[in-house]
């Protein structure tokens, strides 16, 4: 083979050897650009993090659980309301289990809601204001009374509902009457009277001449009340032996509407309204 052959043998050969390596870096960097190299860790960590619900609204749900927490805080240590004669102005006038005392007053100008005249006999025909009770409490006075006239007994209703300014009348004419200590222990100052809940009944009977009296306890109606009062949602508000307790002298006619889901407890356990919910005359 001359000189010539195996010159041109080498170069082919070269040609070849230099072809391939091109393919083989050409490959390389397509497979580079197909798999983009590995996420950092930090990147990891952020996008296969699970994003909760807390997490992802936090501010507003800080905002909303502080909101709740204030407000909760506030109405737990929020102080009653008091009056200028530094009486507790009750917060709830239209319950049926409001307590209104002497230490416990009505808001200023309350007028208790529907009002209305339970179908009972009063001992006067004319159509006072006295005569109206609260609708649920005028309902159970008329069972009251109905169960009454079936066991027998006469009752007849006195008075009801009292305005503020009927019941400042009443008791600025007391102390004119009886001075103010005496006038004290039997009518309460305006703004502080049961009457003015809507939810008190002062009845008798023409036994007692229609007279609101201790001996009215001592008839048959007045015995038939205090057994079976409590079974219509009453009580006797006024019982005997407890005036350091009520502030008032006893009243075996002064009924008040309670609800027959805890009339029944008083009754049994002989108690006030104020040892039933803890307002004792001590308190302010």
């Amino acid at each position: 083979m001359s000189m010539k052959q195996l010159l041109f043998i080498s170069i082919s050969l070269l040609s070849i050897m230099l072809s391939a390596c091109s393919l083989t870096e050409t490959s390389s960097e397509g497979n580079d650009q197909a798999e983009p190299a590995p996420a950092s860790d930090k990147e990891i960590d952020s996008k296969e993090k699970p994003a909760f619900k807390s997490e992802m609204e936090s501010p507003e749900s800080d905002s909303s659980e502080e909101k709740e927490s204030g407000e909760s805080s506030q109405n737990q240590q929020e102080p009653n309301e008091t009056s200028e004669e530094g009486l507790t102005i009750v917060k709830n006038p239209e319950s049926i289990k409001v307590v209104v005392n002497k230490n416990r007053k009505l808001p200023e100008g309350y007028t208790p809601p529907d009002l209305t005249i339970p179908n009972v006999p009063f001992y006067f025909d004319e159509e006072l204001p006295k005569k109206q009770m609260r609708k649920e409490a005028a309902g159970a006075l008329e069972k009251l009374f109905k169960a009454a006239d079936q066991a027998g007994q006469d009752l007849v209703a006195a008075s009801g509902y009292r305005s503020y300014e009927r019941q400042k009348n009443l008791f600025e004419g007391y102390i004119e009457e009886y001075g103010e200590e005496k006038a004290k222990t039997f009518s309460a100052r305006p703004g502080t009277s049961e009457h003015q809940t809507g939810l008190a009944m002062d009845v008798t009977s023409a036994k007692m001449s229609f007279k609101l009296d201790e001996s009215f306890r001592d008839t048959e109606e007045g015995e038939w009340l205090a057994e079976h009062a409590h079974e219509y949602g009453f009580i006797i508000r006024y019982p005997k032996g407890k005036q350091d307790i009520t502030g008032y002298t006893y009243e075996p006619w002064h009924l008040r509407y309670v609800g027959k889901d805890i009339s029944s407890d008083i009754h049994k356990a002989e108690e006030t309204l104020e040892e039933f919910f803890g307002h004792y005359p001590s308190e302010s």
